[in-house]
């Protein structure tokens, strides 16, 4: 079925809360149209377009819940999933936990959606496909990349009155280009809702640039280090710190928020002044939908300011129990910072380590945010402002705690995606002293 408008969206949805028999019903409806297009050594290797749509139906009998979801919505289907959750939910035990579903909310539209995006076509995506294998083969490197752009809705609606419909598009694009012998790697990636501001055939010459000249790679000892890292390098760390901010786990003692001797740090000064991060669903760079996954308005949320920590996140459950009131669990987090370019910093930097890309990272030490993890595809060395030679990658250990301590200074913010988080985000470029790196890696 794909996308479908908001008065077929919540027809679909009435019918379902009208089957029901629970003491309460929750139905959730999204579509998608999603296209890609994969390449590898200069070559189109898959392209293609999934379409999918798909009901899912929460009920509950008292404190017991069940589950079912479906992708067929004739009437007789529709009433086939609702019984199922219901059957679901009279067979489990009861959840402790169990909070009703929201009553009736007020949501403010983003802007989520691009007409250009949700237009794109077969002939767009190959077109970017070959500005980014053309100036490779030129330059007698390859490039390996992927694609891959959607637009969608989402819509519920549950058995209390609440509703919500939105429409959203998405583009994200990363290629790695390797020199023909495999010694330089370089790599880019953009995550964007409106693909008018994507220029492939830009983007690639960074990737480029990064792959012939980070062959001839010099060995740099382990230590402590001035570092420039790109915002998708830090992305991956920070990200990682902010699961670190619900309330309940600061409270129970289990995070890095968790104060000694019971409670958590809400209010104190945990960063550098520096620091100031918060939500808000409506930034022009960022826009997320208006609502979290249980129907609770977005609203601009700080979360650091000048380095204190302004708010943890309270589930439902837990803010009833602690007396607090919950907020919408954030759909993109936005770091402040200055005006400066990542070559900006550099230009400023006496001696330092420039690192592009930070990957698999790793869980150390919950009760610090320590984590392990490695650099790749461009790491260079920097001297009296100038990047002077490529450096082997490096593994480091380090917690963005301590790192978001060590701050020297803050460049301007762009918008980056990282695989395993789910926020989109706005990231400054960083200059940080006493960066860990603790071995040697021989990955490109």
């Amino acid at each position: 079925m794909g996308i479908l408008t908001e008065a077929e969206a919540k027809a679909i949805l009435d019918k379902v809360i009208k089957l029901s028999k629970a003491d309460e019903c929750t139905a959730t409806l999204s579509g998608a149209i999603n296209g890609n297009i994969r390449f590898a050594l200069n070559n189109v290797s898959t392209s293609g377009v999934v379409t999918n749509t798909e009901l899912g139906v929460q009920v509950a009998f008292g404190k017991r819940v069940g589950i079912a979801t479906i992708n067929a919505f004739d009437d007789a289907s529709l009433e086939r999933v609702v019984r199922r959750a219901e059957d679901l939910a009279k067979l489990a035990p009861e959840n402790p936990e169990f909070m009703p579903a929201v009553g009736k909310q007020t949501y403010t539209p983003t802007n989520t959606f691009s007409e250009a995006t949700a237009a794109i076509t077969p002939a767009q995506r190959a077109e970017v496909a070959a500005k980014s294998i053309t100036p490779c083969k030129q330059a007698k490197l390859i490039a390996a990349g992927f694609l891959s752009d959607g637009q969608g809705f989402s819509a519920f609606a549950n058995s209390n009155g609440n509703f919500g419909y939105q429409k959203a598009t998405s583009v994200d694009y990363t290629c790695t280009v390797r020199t023909e012998d495999g010694r330089g790697s370089g790599w880019v990636a953009r995550n964007l809702q409106n693909v008018a501001d994507f220029k492939p055939d830009t983007e690639i010459q960074i990737a480029m640039k990064k792959a012939a000249d980070s062959a001839d790679a010099k060995a740099l000892e382990p230590g402590k280090y001035t570092v420039i890292l790109e915002p998708a390098a830090s992305a991956g760390l920070i990200s990682f710190m902010m699961n670190y901010f619900d309330a309940r786990s600061a409270d129970e003692g289990r995070s890095f928020l968790s104060k000694k001797g019971g409670g958590n740090k809400l209010g104190e000064q945990v960063y550098d002044p520096r620091v100031t991060v918060y939500a808000d669903p409506s930034h022009p760079d960022a826009a997320v939908l208006p609502w979290d996954g249980e129907g609770l308005p977005r609203k601009r949320l700080p979360i650091i300011e000048k380095g204190k920590v302004a708010s943890l996140q309270y589930s439902r459950y837990w803010a009833q129990k602690q007396g607090k009131t919950a907020d919408a669990s954030p759909g993109n987090l936005i770091m402040e910072g200055g005006s400066k370019s990542t070559m900006d910093l550099v230009r400023s930097t006496q001696k330092g380590i420039l690192v592009t890309r930070t990957w698999y990272i790793r869980m150390v030490d919950p009760q610090t945010v320590l984590l392990t993890g490695l650099t790749r595809d461009g790491t260079f060395y920097i001297e009296n402002g100038q990047i002077k030679y490529p450096i082997k990658n490096f593994r480091f250990n380090e917690s963005p705690v301590i790192m978001l301590n060590n701050i020297e200074e803050l460049g301007k913010p762009v918008r980056v995606g990282d695989d395993e988080s789910p926020f989109v985000m706005m990231i400054p470029p960083m200059k940080l002293r006493d960066f860990t790196f603790t071995s040697l890696s021989d990955a490109v």
